[in-house]
């Protein structure tokens, strides 16, 4: 897999060899993806990294159990050692402070980081961010008990695209592939089992912490989500208190890539505006 673009550096955070993905200078940026199967820092930004690096120094790793970087035997999948690990990934870069992106599953990890070390954290951008209690949808209930098979992962991008012709089978048997690499399925199994209610409330932080956050955020969401509802948007911009929200129409889970134009010239604005890049 040397020459897929979803390999990216070796970053050592401690003992854990983690692949990531850097680009430009100026103010750091740091992107954590979500928690589909098979998923990859690269899958998930491939369209924002490029423009972002325009303007920021751009860090994107693939979080400990997923991609490319190590699964240790042993570890706990869990927010605590996900946590660590991004924060020890901005240590090893030498970055004290940055603005934090989390999608989905990220945006769980990028609360948690302005919760937990509220310092590290210059600004926050959530895009269909799970961290709010919620009760589980069927959408998410299907990306956390894929079993791999080339028809599974197929029905899964319909679940996760409003335009259904950013799907088809070429793309399923390309992400199918991502999902069997070795270990990689087991890791995923382990993360987020059965009772997922369970499982989904394990990365869900309190009312309390969740508005005590003073990091400036932008809050993003697809209308049409059928994997976090898009009252989890509205729910974040009630309890945080320095927030805005964009909410965009005809778009599903994956805001990044159906409005990828849109999405990075609301980031981009954003992040100007709010750490003085």
């Amino acid at each position: 897999m040397t020459g897929s673009p979803e390999v990216g550096v070796d970053l050592m955070v401690g003992d854990l060899r983690t692949n990531i993905h850097l680009a430009g200078q100026g103010s750091p940026v740091m992107l954590l993806h979500g928690s589909g199967p098979g998923v990859t820092a690269w899958a998930n930004w491939r369209l924002t990294i490029p423009a972002l690096a325009g303007h920021f120094r751009v860090a994107a790793p693939d979080i400990v159990g997923f991609g490319f970087t190590d699964r240790p035997e042993g570890i706990s999948y869990d927010l605590p050692t996900w946590t660590a690990h991004a924060i020890g990934v901005l240590d090893a870069l030498g970055i004290d402070r940055c603005a934090v992106v989390g999608n989905s599953f990220g945006g769980a990890l990028a609360l948690s980081l302005a919760i937990h070390h509220p310092e590290r954290v210059s600004a926050l951008a959530l895009m269909g961010a799970a961290g709010v209690p919620f009760t589980l949808t069927d959408g998410l209930d299907a990306v956390w008990g894929y079993e791999p098979s080339v028809d599974a992962m197929e029905s899964l991008l319909e679940v996760f695209a409003y335009d259904r012709s950013l799907v088809g089978r070429d793309l399923a048997h390309l992400r199918y592939e991502a999902s069997i690499r070795p270990g990689v399925q087991e890791a995923f199994a382990r993360m987020f089992p059965e009772p997922r209610q369970a499982a989904l409330d394990a990365i869900t932080h309190s009312i309390d912490r969740i508005a005590a956050i003073t990091a400036p955020t932008l809050i993003v969401h697809g209308r049409d989500d059928l994997v976090i509802p898009v009252s989890n948007a509205f729910q974040l911009l009630e309890l945080i208190d320095d927030a805005e929200l964009h909410v965009f129409g005809r778009c599903g889970h994956w805001t990044q890539i159906e409005h990828a134009d849109a999405f990075n010239a609301l980031l981009i604005d954003f992040l100007g505006r709010r750490t003085g890049a």
